[in-house]
């Protein structure tokens, strides 16, 4: 099974932003400090993860074929239709008529779309009819079980 592709939304523009509390600091993968613990500002999750509203929209993953790369079913894909794509990016790509989450990379000499299971096996670009619909920039996945969603 590859990865299939929800599309469940585009950025609204127009909608007031809401703000979250930001901690000051940086949080330590080690032993805390007490001296970080406060508030420092307030956060908009779209005006932080979204560089071009306009042409962002958001995706759901469905499937095993990148969980390599930190994507797992049911994560929420964050796509950027105004990037370029670039060897390296995640892309949602529609290859002849399906759409797909792949790394875009060289199998075999030859530009090709990467799964991040080796399960699966590279698409080789040539003779397929690709469009890119974006760039994925950002996964968003909860840690605990039954969060989410």
């Amino acid at each position: 099974m590859t990865i299939a592709i929800d599309i469940i939304g585009r950025v609204d523009e127009l909608s007031t932003p809401m703000l979250l509390p930001l901690a000051a600091g940086e949080v330590r993968a080690g032993f805390p400090s007490p001296a970080d613990d406060y508030i420092e500002r307030d956060l908009d999750l779209v005006g932080h993860l979204v560089q071009h509203p306009s042409a962002t929209y958001y995706v759901r993953a469905k499937g095993d074929s990148m969980v390599h790369f930190g994507i797992y079913d049911g994560d929420l894909l964050i796509v950027d239709r105004a990037l370029d794509a670039r060897s390296g990016d995640i892309l949602i790509v529609a290859v002849d008529g399906e759409l797909t989450c792949k790394q875009l990379g060289m199998a075999n000499g030859c530009k090709a779309l990467i799964s991040g299971n080796a399960g699966y096996a590279p698409i080789l670009l040539s003779g397929c009819d690709v469009t890119v619909w974006g760039v994925v920039t950002h996964n968003v996945h909860a840690l605990r079980r039954g969060v989410g969603r």
